[in-house]
């Protein structure tokens, strides 16, 4: 059970991190939710698995919070998604992210975000 468990902790660690700085990279707000709210799903469930494993006598207390965490999560970051579509947030294009990288690409050493 330590060993399932363990991977759980693992998997859903991996999943923060990886979200996290995908929440940090990516270029737009819509795409800042897509990974924020894998992390807020995937990665809370992992974590709460993990712990269910390994602490058998609070395993159906986590597994439920888990379940309720799988049907609200994404409801939220839809919710802020729409939010900001209706406050008109504007959606990044391909051609926005070619012209940002170029005026990147261009700026002089010591400017800053220059490089980011």
């Amino acid at each position: 059970m330590e060993i399932i468990g363990l991977f759980f902790l693992l998997g859903g660690l991996f999943f923060s991190v990886v979200g996290v700085l995908g929440t940090v990279r990516m270029p737009d707000l819509y795409c800042r939710l897509h990974a924020s709210g894998k992390v807020s799903t995937v990665g809370l469930c992992g974590l709460l698995l993990g712990a269910a494993f390994l602490m058998p006598s609070a395993m159906l207390k986590l597994v439920a919070l888990a379940i309720f965490a799988i049907l609200t999560l994404p409801v939220s970051t839809h919710a802020i998604a729409a939010a900001a579509h209706r406050h008109g947030v504007p959606v990044l294009r391909k051609s926005d992210l070619k012209q940002s990288a170029g005026a990147r690409a261009t700026m002089p050493e010591g400017v800053v975000g220059a490089g980011d």
